[in-house]
């Protein structure tokens, strides 16, 4: 995956989660903070990081796996990564 470290998208996409995991460990650190906001934070990290799984997978799939093919087809690609991310929530 050497073309990903060229990727700012994907980046600061790790830089949101990592500051979002930070909020997080904050958090858990104040006595004050209740629980849902704590659940709250985490739901939104799975969220970011399903995101980042996707956006990792299209990337794969297009510059490894069907780089150069003939046969390629956009919509069936996007109808499998919409399967894909269906099924990985």
């Amino acid at each position: 995956m050497s073309h990903l470290h060229q990727d700012k998208k994907i980046l600061n996409r790790i830089k949101r989660i990592q500051g979002q995991v930070t909020s997080v460990e904050k958090s858990l650190l104040t006595p004050e903070s209740s629980c849902l906001e704590v659940l709250q934070q985490v739901a939104a990290i799975k969220g970011a990081v399903n995101g980042l799984m996707q956006q990792l997978l299209e990337q794969h799939l297009r510059e490894h796996v069907l780089k150069g093919d003939q046969n390629f087809d956009e919509e069936e690609m996007k109808q499998y990564l919409l399967l894909l991310d269906r099924y990985s929530k």
